[in-house]
């Protein structure tokens, strides 16, 4: 309907989208970005079978201050009025219907730390459980271990002793046996709602589900979760169940290598900006602007774009003397700028400025590419552990970069674990090729060069020394004619140049020799001076936020595999890749692909 048609709001949801888009509330993109994914839907929504039931949002919105009171904090022993952000959420999730019942099944609340997630999240477990006129209601709060999961269960542990707001003192939910406590103290493990016959309780993300009939699952600290199979399992369990459950995820800003955070975080900013579409998904993401990153410190009017309680039930003086510390101490800016302002910085380790990374991220379409000057590089590795390919495409001036990944079936699950990697989801979305055996097959990765080269131009492959015979020797089995680069004075072979290139600080001075520490800084001057994208991939964000730069007496850099925190082999090959396109070799003819895109 148009604007004009709209009812009068009166609904907390609709209130805050209204104020965020009107400039009367400060939220930053993404928030704004959800509101006005609101306020459209109220417009053409009923197209796609949605519908707006604004008594249903505000009656489980003042479920809150009518039967929980806040157990800590500046409104402690106050009723659990809702924050504005708070009814947002609430009256979003439990407002919006669709043709089969509650729209959203999932959701992604990601706000800077003291915002009042957990309170949130153990409120819409007792609702859920207790309130939301469903039988034998199973809820459950999950965490990356069971102490984490607690700290969500506990807070509606409180709420369920607490007293009751506008009753005489000691008049709780458990006092008056309309819950009944499991266990005493902090060692209560279980809340039940006799009435209905349901329960809500909490359990590490690891732990077994194949009991539990989940009405809503509670996760909270998604960002410290180190593999989304625990995710996935219990998403399965809510998608089989009947009625209008829900799974709703909570966080704090993922660091660029909590990988199970930054994809399930990427996903939702799609949605909320109308980039994917999945009437399904509803998410709350609290950030500062990258207009904002740079002078976050010392500009407070844009703290409350990622703080959304702030100076309501947050007190700025506690950011003030965070920011404080973060001014003296590297290790402190970066945590601060990601738990409180929602910059999602990694590691203090990251080998090059995080903003500088992040900004060459892309995509790269290789049907585009074809003709254009391509350079190869591979890192073999283990036979049993990642290997890497890297093509660099040269045109316009500017790189190109994508990098294809190889790993065994056998032990995968292993090395996921081992790795805190999510290589079977990888392998399931087409991000990492999974060979069957206990050994990679190197004949897999001559084929995809052997492939690469049907289709583009390719100049090179530049390699690191190590199992190169094993290499040339599965290029004979898939037919694939290469020849080693000795020097510009040696004759040249027949079929694909192979060009060694170095690993260590050592500076190589031959004439058209490749080094790590020349190509580690043509690597770095590319990226900062905007001059290449490099195809996005979870892969590859966890290879360059393990990586460890190491120098020499004359700050000859290169990439230590051993001191690195975890698999780095997409960056060796990166790195490689750029470096043999940026050196002086002669070009080869250009020549028609024989086989191209569709």
């Amino acid at each position: 309907m148009p604007i004009s048609a709209r009812p009068v709001a009166d609904d907390p949801a609709t209130l805050y989208a209204l104020g965020v888009v009107d400039g009367k509330i400060t939220a930053g993109s993404l928030v704004k970005a959800s509101c006005a994914r609101h306020l459209k839907d109220l417009d053409d929504g009923a197209a796609r079978g949605l519908r707006f039931d604004a008594d249903q949002a505000k009656r489980n919105c003042e479920f809150f201050p009518a039967v929980l009171t806040v157990t800590e904090g500046l409104a402690a022993g106050q009723p659990f009025n809702l924050l504005p952000w708070h009814g947002f959420v609430i009256a979003s999730l439990f407002g919006w219907q669709g043709a089969s019942g509650r729209r959203f099944r999932m959701a992604w609340a990601e706000t800077g730390k003291g915002q009042a997630k957990s309170p949130l999240m153990a409120g819409i477990g007792l609702l859920m459980m207790g309130w939301s006129g469903k039988d034998r209601s199973e809820v459950y709060a999950i965490a990356g271990d069971r102490d984490q999961a607690n700290v969500l269960f506990r807070d509606g542990v409180a709420m369920c002793r607490a007293t009751i707001p506008e009753c005489e003192e000691g008049d709780s939910l458990e006092g008056r046996g309309t819950v009944l406590i499991r266990g005493t103290g902090d060692n209560s493990w279980k809340i039940e709602h006799p009435g209905t016959n349901s329960k809500f309780q909490s359990m590490a993300s690891v732990d077994s589900i194949s009991g539990p009939r989940p009405y809503a699952v509670l996760a909270d600290e998604v960002h410290e979760f180190k593999s989304s199979y625990a995710l996935q399992i219990w998403k399965a369990a809510i998608d089989k169940m009947s009625g209008d459950p829900l799974m709703f995820l909570g966080t704090n800003t993922p660091a660029s290598n909590q990988i199970v955070g930054t994809e399930y975080s990427t996903l939702f900013q799609k949605v909320a900006t109308g980039q994917a579409v999945d009437d399904s998904l509803f998410s709350f993401i609290a950030r500062v602007d990258q207009s904002d990153h740079d002078t976050v410190f010392d500009d407070e009017s844009c703290w409350q774009k990622a703080l959304p309680a702030l100076g309501i039930t947050y007190p700025i003086d506690n950011v003030r003397k965070r920011v404080n510390t973060a001014r003296l101490m590297l290790s402190e800016a970066l945590a601060t700028k990601r738990l409180y302002f929602g910059i999602p910085l990694g590691t203090d380790g990251f080998w090059i400025s995080e903003q500088a990374w992040n900004s060459c991220q892309g995509d790269v379409d290789e049907s585009a590419l074809v003709g254009s000057p391509c350079f190869l590089s591979l890192d073999l590795s283990k036979k049993n552990d990642l290997t890497a390919l890297s093509a660099c495409w040269v045109k316009d001036g500017k790189r190109f970069v994508k990098t294809y990944y190889f790993t065994t079936k056998t032990g995968l699950h292993d090395r996921a674990r081992d790795d805190n990697a999510p290589y079977p989801e990888w392998v399931e979305k087409g991000l990492l090729a999974a060979v069957e055996g206990a050994t990679i097959d190197y004949a897999f990765v001559a084929k995809k060069v052997k492939d690469l080269r049907e289709q583009h131009r390719i100049e090179m492959l530049a390699f690191d020394p190590a199992k190169i015979g094993d290499f040339i020797d599965a290029c004979a089995e898939v037919d694939l004619d290469v020849w080693q680069y000795k020097g510009p004075d040696e004759p040249e072979g027949k079929g694909l140049r192979l060009v060694t290139h170095g690993q260590g600080t050592r500076v190589v001075f031959k004439e058209k020799s490749l080094c790590m520490p020349n190509s580690i800084e043509k690597l770095e001057d590319a990226i900062l001076n905007g001059q290449i994208v490099i195809e996005a991939s979870p892969v590859t964000t966890m290879c360059a936020s393990n990586t460890t730069v190491i120098a020499d007496a004359m700050n000859n850099r290169a990439f230590d595999k051993k001191r690195s925190r975890g698999r780095i082999d997409g960056m060796v090959t990166i790195t490689m890749a750029v470096g043999a396109s940026l050196n002086e070799f002669p070009a080869k003819p250009a020549r028609k692909p024989q086989l191209l895109f569709v």
